[in-house]
């Protein structure tokens, strides 16, 4: 069982976020439905959350295949649906960009590997609904 433990610390809609190890992340609302803009939005986290989940799955398969990553950095732009509460995410892209001994063809089977077997916040957001594409490069 996981447990997250969330504490109202600013405002009336601003929480910190902490897991049974003590990490910790802010959350809050929009200043333009009375947050104060203290902290990351919960269904942003819900991106972050994707782009950790993929990441992890990504370096540990290029690693095993004895790639050498200097650098990988995530984007990912996403829409929500508009008109319905609750607005799910319906579309999101994401671009992997990698640098170092890199093969790019290896990059791309573990990115497609990851979003669409391994990652598990992956398959709660398609399950949801939404549409996932993504693209890798090598740099």
């Amino acid at each position: 069982m996981t447990r997250i433990e969330l504490t109202r610390t600013i405002g009336d809609y601003g929480f910190e976020g902490k897991d049974s190890n003590g990490h910790s992340i802010q959350m809050d609302a929009a200043a333009e439905i009375g947050g104060q803009n203290a902290g990351i939005r919960p269904m942003q986290s819900l991106l972050m959350g994707l782009g950790g989940c993929s990441g992890v799955d990504i370096v540990s398969i290029l690693k095993k295949q004895k790639q050498q990553i200097s650098s990988f950095k995530m984007t990912i732009d996403a829409e929500r649906e508009q008109g319905k509460e609750p607005a799910l995410w319906k579309h999101i892209f994401i671009l992997f960009e990698f640098s170092g001994e890199v093969d790019a063809e290896k990059a791309h089977k573990a990115c497609a590997l990851s979003i669409d077997k391994y990652c598990s916040v992956a398959a709660t957001l398609r399950a949801a609904g939404a549409t996932i594409e993504w693209k890798s490069v090598v740099i």
